[in-house]
């Protein structure tokens, strides 16, 4: 079976975002995006805890991109930092390389 090309797979885009909170885990992160982004295809991809913050990489759609940058935004202990349709540039914005 042939692979599916470039094209075809869709364009999304790369969040990098913080979270000021004492303790989280990868579970709680995912379940607060869960939550927020009710109708919004995401996936978590890096998440660190660097000098008590934790910092982290979200792929999702481009036509919901605006969106969710909003909806991270509005929350009380979270913000975005960067973002890009490269993980690679977010990774590397973001020291998480």
């Amino acid at each position: 079976m042939p692979k599916v090309k470039k094209s075809a797979r869709g364009k999304h885009r790369w969040i990098g975002f913080q979270l000021d909170v004492e303790e989280y885990s990868r579970r709680s992160c995912e379940d607060f995006f869960s939550i927020i982004f009710e109708e919004i295809p995401w996936k978590l991809f890096d998440f660190k805890n660097i000098n008590g913050a934790y910092y982290g990489i979200l792929k999702v759609p481009l036509e919901y991109y605006l969106n969710a940058k909003d909806l991270v935004n509005q929350q009380e202990f979270s913000s975005t930092i960067t973002s890009s349709g490269k993980i690679k540039l977010v990774r590397q914005r973001m020291g998480l390389k």
